[in-house]
């Protein structure tokens, strides 16, 4: 973990250096500005690993207010990063070709000025709009037939939410919002695909963020699996924060209900990495599991969708990949995982990747809509 953190601060340094550069580089006609520039980009830059860092000695209020700088930073980060990269390939094929107005050429610290000025306006468009529609929360509908049915039950109306992400950023207001579509619903049973916290469980306790859980609504319940974000934030104390508000966590287990179908729950694939456990097979959580019964399959992570199917699982849900959540990285995501967002089916098996409902780090969503999954599943 200390060669991760040193390698991603480094790393993100450098960028940020790249992106103050440049605009420092716009102010060269106006150096009275760079004092009020270099102060306001160290402190929104270094907000977020600030607050993580210093979090047991900052107040509740300057925690939340260097934690909201930060997140959103992150967002305006990406789109300062391709603009001034954007920028500096045109620099560099003018240099070749000069192809660059006068207007341009002969006024140039002017023209810096304005180009910087227009970035901004931009990105800050851009992350603005992003913002607007990770508040707007909708509903999926999606429709599913199983091809087993060995319950009284004929059909199932369910929900599924995944990557909430509750923070000071992501709140109990946010929270409120997603609990009361979900309700709208009318679900038999929930579904949350891991990744329900954003933070240590002892600073949403203090923030009050987290009883809107308890008025989730449903027949057989709400049952979750952990993400990696729950091991992120301390794996027990998260566990026992869901559980507190009425959420049953499924560790590498599988449980019948109501003697109709079965839900299985793994422990997400970074267990290993911050408890030093791996966790079970799917062939060991499923020993004992009647086959003959429609099998849900909550998996936080879309790695290693063949195990699922050989195993014989009717249904996988999972979450994780927020497909990109940042234009352009839903194409990175497209190339890590078989499927990063979405419906697939193989052999019969079925899997539903939800992009979320919550963000993390930044909440920006640029690239797809924060979402509630209404699944209508038909038993045959």
């Amino acid at each position: 973990m200390v060669i991760f953190f040193s390698v991603f601060f480094s790393i993100y340094s450098a960028i940020n250096y790249y992106i103050f550069s440049r605009g420092w580089q716009a102010l060269s006609g106006y150096p009275h500005l760079r004092i009020f520039y270099t102060v306001i980009f160290i402190f929104v830059s270094f907000s977020y690993l600030a607050s993580k860092f210093l979090s047991s000695y900052l107040p509740a209020f300057l925690y939340d207010i260097l934690v909201w700088v930060g997140s959103l930073w992150f967002a305006f980060f990406v789109y300062f990063l391709l603009s001034v990269f954007f920028i500096d390939i045109l620099r560099l094929i003018n240099f070749q070709f000069h192809f660059f107005p006068s207007f341009i050429t002969n006024n140039i610290e002017h023209a810096k000025l304005v180009t910087a000025l227009a970035v901004c306006i931009i990105v800050t468009l851009v992350v603005a709009g992003g913002y607007i529609n990770t508040r707007n929360v909708i509903i999926k509908e999606l429709p599913l037939t199983l091809p087993k049915k060995s319950g009284a039950i004929d059909n199932l109306n369910a929900v599924l939410v995944s990557d909430i992400h509750l923070s000071p950023v992501n709140d109990e207001k946010f929270l409120e919002n997603i609990v009361g579509k979900i309700n709208g619903l009318n679900p038999d049973i929930i579904f949350i695909a891991g990744d329900l916290v954003d933070e240590k469980a002892s600073i949403l306790d203090k923030r009050n963020i987290g009883p809107a859980l308890h008025k989730l609504k449903s027949k057989y319940g709400v049952y979750a699996c952990t993400g990696n974000h729950e091991y992120i934030n301390g794996g027990d104390a998260s566990i026992n924060y869901m559980k507190e508000f009425g959420i049953k966590v499924l560790l590498d287990t599988a449980v019948k209900i109501d003697n109709d179908f079965y839900i299985v729950g793994r422990n997400d694939r970074s267990m290993k990495q911050f408890n030093g456990e791996p966790r079970k097979s799917l062939k060991e959580i499923l020993f004992g599991v009647d086959n003959n019964y429609p099998t849900i399959l909550l998996d936080h992570t879309p790695f290693g969708l063949d195990e699922a199917e050989k195993n014989g699982i009717d249904l996988q849900l999972s979450g994780h990949t927020h497909y990109g959540q940042l234009f352009p990285a839903n194409y990175i995501t497209n190339m890590i995982y078989e499927v990063s967002f979405g419906f697939l089916r193989k052999g019969n098996t079925q899997y539903y990747v939800s992009c979320g409902a919550g963000t993390w780090g930044p909440p920006v969503r640029t690239v797809s809509r924060s979402e509630i999954v209404h699944l209508k599943i038909k038993f045959i």
